[in-house]
């Protein structure tokens, strides 16, 4: 196993002892855990199933609307409130 030395504002340094400390581990297997988990470059391509192929792009949103305005018509609508 090799050293490595990081340089970090000391509050970080607490936090992340605290942190491995409550998850009964250690900052070097966190950081550890957590290199191994970035992605490697290459994308995995997930297999979509049938249904959500088929359902793909069947919905259709009015473009002059902004997502807050679509959430609230839907609520109104899901409630039988008519604006």
């Amino acid at each position: 196993m090799t050293k490595l030395t990081l340089s970090m504002d000391e509050t970080v340094v607490a936090k992340a002892k605290r942190h491995a400390r409550r998850r009964g581990t250690s900052v070097s297997a966190m950081i550890t855990d957590f290199i191994i988990s970035l992605p490697d470059g290459r994308r995995k391509r997930i297999p979509i199933g049938p249904l959500t192929r088929k359902a793909l792009g069947i919905a259709r949103f009015a473009s002059d609307k902004d997502d807050k305005e679509l959430l609230e018509e839907a609520i109104w609508e899901r409630h039988g409130v008519s604006k």
